[in-house]
């Protein structure tokens, strides 16, 4: 059985976003970008304005990002589920999902702990290469094609209980993880919970890696546990090749 609740955190209104028709939790335009939309927006609607009646558009552009600038809210952001307004993990997306796993927790933890192993079941992760006891080095891919690089290091590291890591400084994604292993009674298998929380990269350059994000938080992490269970109780993910009309699962 698989669970998975996205929970955004809440944050307080602000008087100057209210004034603006906006409340706090719409504003996803860090206040640097705010600002340069502001100065770019008077630029290019002052040029308009200095020129003849056909550039009616420099003008209406720059009030596009002098609204922008005010609000520090753009609807090309929230169709990406960017917000830059947020730079910090403890204001990102928090996603949280468990499975059980018909194994004992010293197998599944063993399994888990050998980082190595982790791009047989998660789907974005083309590798990771530990470089010591506690760091490791991971690439993914994201939809547009292009490597996101990160160095993690193991901040907490209970045997056959519980592995909890953070990204180091410089990674493309800030993000911080926990996962827990708790034996069932009865030997009924054990429950992997995991919580993974992040904060969606700043800037138009983040917007591919905010997308990939995006699609895990809805989509990925289930079936990324699913085929965790299917390789760590059968061995390997179960496949029709043999079948004269089956298609191979991905690995």
């Amino acid at each position: 059985m698989v669970a998975s609740a996205p929970v955004m955190p809440r944050t307080p209104q602000s008087s100057s976003t209210r004034s603006l028709g906006y409340t706090r939790s719409q504003v996803n335009v860090g206040d640097l970008e705010r600002m340069l939309s502001l100065l770019g927006g008077v630029a290019l609607a002052l040029y308009g304005l200095r020129r003849s009646w056909g550039h009616l558009a420099l003008i209406a552009g720059g009030g596009a990002l002098i609204y922008r600038g005010l609000t520090g809210y753009s609807t090309t952001y929230q169709a990406l589920g960017v917000n830059t307004a947020s730079p910090n993990t403890s204001h990102g997306m928090r996603l949280e999902a468990a499975i059980t796993v018909n194994k004992p927790a010293v197998e599944v933890y063993r399994f888990w702990r050998r980082l190595e192993n982790h791009p047989r079941f998660v789907q974005h992760l083309q590798s990771v290469a530990s470089t010591s006891e506690k760091h490791s080095h991971w690439v993914a891919q994201v939809p547009s094609q292009m490597p996101v690089t990160w160095d993690a290091e193991i901040v907490e590291d209970r045997e056959n209980a519980l592995l909890s890591w953070r990204s180091l400084p410089g990674a493309d994604v800030d993000h911080t993880g926990t996962v827990r292993f708790q034996e069932l009674p009865n030997s009924r298998g054990t429950e992997v919970h995991v919580r993974l929380e992040y904060a969606p990269p700043g800037g138009i350059a983040g917007v591919a890696i905010a997308r990939l994000f995006k699609t895990l938080t809805v989509r990925q992490l289930r079936e990324d546990l699913r085929r965790f269970k299917q390789i760590i109780e059968a061995g390997e993910l179960p496949t029709t090749a043999r079948q004269p009309s089956g298609r191979r699962v991905a690995h």
